[in-house]
């Protein structure tokens, strides 16, 4: 997701035998899918009417952050209120959350750079410079690294958790979008959108050590991990969801979704897989055994509704949208524009949430 878009783009808004011998399509099946039937939860007004973007959760500490504009709005999830803010994010795409040093990461696109940002006070304690319009920005917990995807650069920068020190840049062979850490495999998996890649990155050389097509996805956009049966789940804006093999890039299974993906998530605890989009709806796939994928719900939201994040907790969902009203007579971009006061944070759940 390159792109803190503007309101145009808000409404459509990380060796292979050696690994696939770690990793056997035999794994043990996961439960059989019942339905979920996620409704509407409640919503959580914000304050300010900038773009926004990727939406991160911190399950352990019940908070949300949602990029938005020049600042990261925070959340508390238990109670669904507004608690903080993290100024002076311009152009801010995601959050990063590391507990074992007591930060977080955004990724400022504005000025090619990552604040780094003590999670306690939400102050802002260092900033470190990245490549050219970092856009996902993942935390690697194996060797406590960040990992800025730079959209305009064509890169990825590797940066010291602790420390804020830039340890490697990795060229990558496109444009780069939403990537996932596996820490059990020692890899960062990111979608090459352009080139219709996953590529995966082996972190301790900080190398790229496999390139795999994603055919028949195209164009694709988020990407989570089921890390127990490794599967990756990527969304794609031909309008698929992929269910992929992370040992060999095998595509697996292929289900439809809406247009405009932009998020994709995965539960562990239910074997549910998401993809929101921005047509207004999100597609829920369960993962009926790491062979087979199988749709359970087309959840309606609202338009521009794109990017999520998921509590395995509550099992909710979280989603960003705003109300948008034609261009202004004369624009010469002829792109909507965001209501005032109309940006909010959606939350859907499953039938058990109270």
């Amino acid at each position: 997701m390159m792109r803190q878009r503007p309101a145009a783009g808000l409404l459509l808004a990380v060796s292979v035998a050696a690994a696939a011998a770690m990793r056997p399509a035999s794994a043990a099946p996961v439960p059989a899918a019942a339905a979920p039937h996620y409704g509407f939860v409640t919503q959580i007004r914000l304050a300010g009417d900038g773009g926004w973007d990727y939406l991160s959760i911190d399950a352990a500490s019940r908070r949300l952050y949602v990029a938005h504009g020049d600042h990261v709005d925070v959340v508390d999830i238990d109670h669904n209120t507004f608690v903080g803010r993290i100024d002076d994010t311009q152009g801010v795409h995601g959050v990063a959350i590391a507990h074992p040093v007591g930060r977080g990461y955004a990724s400022d696109g504005q000025p090619s750079q990552a604040s780094i940002i003590d999670l306690d006070t939400l102050a802002t304690i260092a900033r470190v410079a990245t490549g050219d319009g970092p856009d996902a920005i993942v935390y690697e917990p194996g060797r406590n690294e960040v990992y800025t995807f730079n959209g305009r650069g064509h890169s990825a920068t590797v940066f010291d958790a602790q420390g804020g020190n830039v340890v490697a840049t990795i060229a990558l062979p496109g444009r780069p979008e939403f990537a996932v850490a596996d820490a059990a495999s020692g890899r960062v998996y990111d979608n090459i959108e352009d080139k219709n890649l996953i590529v995966a990155i082996d972190v301790r050389s900080h190398a790229i050590v496999d390139q795999w097509p994603i055919a028949p996805g195209e164009s694709a956009s988020g990407i989570d991990i089921d890390a127990a049966h490794h599967r990756l789940f990527v969304g794609c804006h031909n309008q698929r969801m992929l269910m992929i093999d992370a040992g060999n890039g095998r595509v697996i299974a292929s289900v439809p979704i809406g247009r405009g993906v932009d998020a994709s998530a995965f539960d562990p605890g239910t074997q549910l897989a998401f993809s929101s989009t921005g047509e207004g709806t999100v597609t829920i796939a369960h993962e009926d055994s790491p062979e087979k994928l199988s749709v359970v719900q087309t959840l309606q939201t609202q338009p521009g509704a794109r990017t999520m994040a998921l509590d395995p907790s509550t099992h909710n969902i979280y989603l960003a949208t705003a109300d948008l009203a034609p261009a202004p007579a004369g624009s010469a971009s002829g792109r909507p524009t965001i209501v005032p006061g109309s940006f909010r944070i959606l939350v859907y759940g499953p039938p058990s949430t109270p």
